[in-house]
């Protein structure tokens, strides 16, 4: 007999708590000491999805999943809440943010069903950015607080003048490094930087998928150089810079070609 749905999820739910009780290095982790490990989880989930790799991604949902349902357990032992209230809460928020599902209001495009959930979401928040984390790594952070700020109407009208924006940017950075000053240099290039992904956000380019794509191609074209020299009995670090450009345009025509 096949297991439902329940089945399975209280199957896992019961294997955490035995691992609580029973194991040793489960037993000793807490919130903390699995913080890391789950960020560490969630960069292998998107990896897997910049890869399209079906198995990798039902894993690493399956890693995911293993770490809320270990936080939970831990706060159930503490006495703060369990997992079921965990999904509870979770179901009224999108219950909540979704009016236009649950209450029968007219259908709405994409851009009105974001207004409303920052809307309903900041409600409950103190100023704009208060629900940006402070930890989010600096590119996506810069994405969350832009599409903030859209949110209220501080935004440009064109993507244009975005463009605009960007070329002003790289004019004062060239300024400051004539000043060469490290601090006003580093400040300028990250104006620079912002303006770059605020104006992904304009053509609807998701800029951290964009880099992580181009990061894999370049990686992948070296790869090639590197096993072209070795099948020449060539050391990488003794070629030229011509060399290496040669090589370089080489490695790429091959991955065209795949």
């Amino acid at each position: 007999m096949s297991q439902t749905l329940n089945d399975s999820f209280n199957k896992l739910c019961k294997i955490v708590e035995e691992l609580r009780q029973k194991c040793p290095w489960d037993r000793k982790q807490t919130m903390s000491t699995l913080q890391e490990m789950t960020l560490e989880e969630v960069y292998e989930l998107a990896e897997a999805i910049l890869k399209q790799d079906r198995c990798a991604i039902r894993e690493e949902l399956g890693d995911v999943l293993l770490h809320v349902i270990f936080y939970s357990r831990i706060a159930t032992e503490k006495q703060w809440f369990d997992i079921q209230e965990v999904i509870e809460s979770l179901c009224s928020k999108l219950i909540e943010r979704h009016p236009h599902v649950y209450k029968n209001q007219e259908p709405i495009n994409r851009e009105e069903v974001e207004a409303n959930w920052e809307a309903i979401k900041d409600k409950k928040k103190k100023g704009l950015f208060f629900g940006v984390p402070k930890a989010l790594p600096a590119l996506i952070k810069a994405m969350r607080i832009q599409e903030k700020a859209r949110h209220v109407g501080f935004d440009w009208p064109k993507p244009e003048e975005v463009i605009e924006k960007l070329q002003e940017e790289i004019s004062e950075f060239q300024e400051a490094q004539k000043s060469k000053s490290k601090s006003k240099v580093e400040e300028e290039f990250g104006d620079i930087l912002f303006s770059i992904i605020n104006y992904a956000r304009f053509i609807d380019v998701n800029p951290e998928q964009a880099l992580q794509k181009t990061n894999q191609k370049f990686m992948q074209r070296f790869a090639i150089m590197e096993e072209l020299t070795t099948e020449k009995k060539q050391k990488f670090q003794d070629l030229t810079l011509e060399q290496m450009e040669a090589l370089w345009q080489k490695a790429k025509q091959i991955l065209e070609n795949k």
